[in-house]
């Protein structure tokens, strides 16, 4: 189905039909090859997605693959860069469609968000990909992983998690998001800035320079209200 070494790190997408995901609604299917190099820079088809929340100057805005190992190895210097700034980190869902629990991962993310709040739905997040490699490629063992974070959170995890399909929903929205925007890989990673005096956004390639893309962003919307 799709020609992948899974001991790759990092993933392109291409779209080449439709697809069920994860058994529901269609969405276009996408075709993956490994990358061991640093991936091109991506071509933003839409570009005005890529904008800080509302009363930002710069945030971080990420698509990432719950079950990607690379998205694992971001996340910790992702989180430590929003914490040294202090400033938003826009997380969106892009769950390919070979990984067997990437996409009931971010729906059950959701489900924190929703029931714990933002913080606990992060720090699921957070704790997913610190303990990725334990679940290896079976979803009943992020499931276990699961219920026992919600047991330790004092939120009681259902059998439904998602009942009317809206989670789920939610999800395909960012996917869909990711497919307009050109994702070809996870993670894709933007630095972007509001009223800036240089560059709107500036996809980081390269993670070790992630604190000087940051700090020019800032530099850039000096004076921004």
């Amino acid at each position: 189905m799709f020609p992948i070494s899974l001991t790759s790190s990092r993933f392109f997408v291409r779209r080449a039909g439709a697809f069920a995901f994860a058994g529901a609604l269609l969405i276009a299917p996408v075709t993956m090859r490994a990358q061991f190099a640093p991936p091109p820079t991506t071509q933003v088809h839409e570009p005005a997605a890529l904008k800080p929340p509302a009363g930002a100057r710069v945030a971080i805005i990420e698509f990432e693959d719950m079950q990607c190992p690379d998205c694992a190895r971001a996340n910790p210097v992702l989180k430590d860069a929003a914490d040294k700034y202090k400033i938003p980190w826009v997380r969106h869902d892009f769950p390919l469609p070979m990984h067997q629990w990437s996409f009931q991962a971010a729906v059950n993310a959701r489900w924190f968000d929703d029931k714990g709040g933002k913080k606990v739905g992060d720090a699921y997040r957070d704790a997913i990909f610190a303990n990725q490699p334990s679940f290896g490629e079976d979803p009943a063992r992020m499931t276990a992983f699961t219920q026992q974070f919600a047991k330790d959170h004092g939120l009681a995890y259902p059998f439904a998690v998602d009942p009317m399909g809206k989670l789920a929903a939610a999800v395909k929205e960012d996917y869909a998001l990711g497919q307009r925007i050109g994702i070809e890989h996870t993670p894709t990673i933007w630095v972007v800035t509001s009223h800036s005096k240089g560059a709107p956004f500036v996809e980081v390639v390269d993670r070790s320079k992630l604190y000087q893309l940051i700090d020019q962003a800032l530099e850039d919307t000096k004076g921004v209200k």
